[in-house]
């Protein structure tokens, strides 16, 4: 059986990528399950030509500049063509650091398309994604709406295994907590397990960021580098890995002589740091710190740790948020946080660097997408494989 793929908010194509990466399942009496792209919609054009040049031109299927909303709202032949569906809404009313309106808010309301579709199209199945935030919005109230909608969508219903991933566990090199809503239709009498992690908890160690971004190639697209001001420089001389820029603040508290012990730590002390007096020290710490009393947000100007996973790549925000190199004293590049997004080198964004940066933060890891695929394609197959409950299950 061939799976074909419709993508609402299909971004740059990091749930498609996944699909198109994940193998053919047998079942024991030889039957193919598999998963083949049929389209993808979008309203960013830097988006949608990513998604063309990079997915559509290499897997298959249809790249549609438009708005998913309105592509729900009408009849087309692209429905007819499907019967499988993955929707990554926007979650900006849902996410933690926005204002969490739920359904109610501007964004909320976009996975009423995602319901659209599923009464429209009727799919075998479909994968949902959100932040995990998404089930604490409005205390709880909208998450439960969403999966009402959910389950009772199109003639037959679906039944619906809802988790968290925590997408270092899967092999990922970053901190990306995501929920992940799967169902299968009620006709189909399948139960879809969650599959268990593979790192962490005594497993094999989770993969850390210096491994994730060793030997790029010099030529790989999309390697941009940010040219960083002299304060943000100075702001990074005194900020150790895995720190942030609060951690200034700190030091300013210390004796010079503990100052001092705590700076030649760092990898860059004899080059940047030795020759400079602790009256110079404190003047430039006195100088590159933050001056922010209200959001003191973890992860501004924060640099990543070299034995650890990243923390999370996101899409959008000043200064400050576009993750920092362990030991460089400037921001990734928009390659290397499509490598700790899980994008292979040959993945080219198209746009400017901003908006590329923009498509990266806001996309499913495609690894991770991947492993979510296979487990559906296993489940029709009714092959087993190792599992975990699901934070959420719902069913008649």
């Amino acid at each position: 059986m061939e799976f074909k793929l419709g993508e609402l908010f299909c971004g740059p194509g990091g749930l498609a990528l996944g699909a198109a990466l994940t193998p053919p399942v047998f079942s024991r009496s030889g039957k193919k399950f598999s998963i083949s792209l049929a389209w993808g919609v979008d309203r960013d054009p830097n988006a949608i030509e990513t998604y063309r040049r990079s997915i559509v031109e290499k897997y298959g299927g249809d790249a549609i500049l438009e708005d998913a909303a309105e592509f729900c709202r009408r009849d087309n032949a692209y429905f007819r063509k499907t019967n499988a569906l993955a929707f990554g809404f926007p979650c900006n009313d849902f996410s933690l650091v926005g204002k969490r309106q739920g359904v109610n808010g501007q964004y909320g309301k976009l996975y009423k398309a995602g319901i659209e579709a599923l009464k429209r199209i009727e799919p075998l199945w479909f994968a949902a994604e959100n932040v995990g935030g998404i089930h604490s919005a409005d205390e709880g109230r909208a998450f439960s709406t969403i999966l009402r909608e959910m389950r009772s969508a199109g003639t037959h219903g679906y039944n619906l295994k809802a988790h968290l991933y925590r997408f270092e566990e899967y092999g990922i090199p970053q901190y990306r907590h995501r929920f992940i809503i799967v169902g299968i239709r009620k006709d189909k009498q399948l139960d879809f397990k969650i599959p268990a992690p593979t790192r962490g908890g005594g497993k094999t160690a989770f993969v850390s960021v210096s491994e994730a971004l060793s030997a790029i190639p010099e030529d790989a697209p999309n390697s941009e580098i940010t040219r960083q001001g002299l304060r943000v420089v100075r702001r990074l001389l005194f900020t150790p890995p895995g720190k942030n820029a609060w951690f200034l603040d700190e030091l300013l508290k210390m004796s010079p002589h503990e100052r001092r012990s705590i700076l030649k730590q760092l990898p860059w002390y004899k080059d940047d740091l030795a020759n400079l007096s602790d009256e110079e020290i404190s003047e430039l710490i006195e100088a590159s710190r933050l001056r922010c009393r209200t959001a003191r947000m973890s992860h501004i100007y924060r640099r990543l740790h070299p034995d650890r996973p990243s923390y999370t790549v996101t899409g959008s925000g000043g200064g400050g948020t576009h993750v920092y190199h362990w030991k460089e004293h400037r921001a990734l590049t928009n390659r290397e946080r499509a490598r700790i997004q899980s994008f292979p080198d040959d993945f080219v964004f198209f746009g400017p660097k901003e908006q590329v940066r923009k498509q990266i933060g806001m996309a499913v890891p495609p690894e991770g997408a991947r492993i979510i695929f296979e487990a559906v394609l296993k489940t029709f197959a009714r092959i087993d494989y190792d599992s975990v409950e699901a934070n959420y299950s719902v069913s008649d």
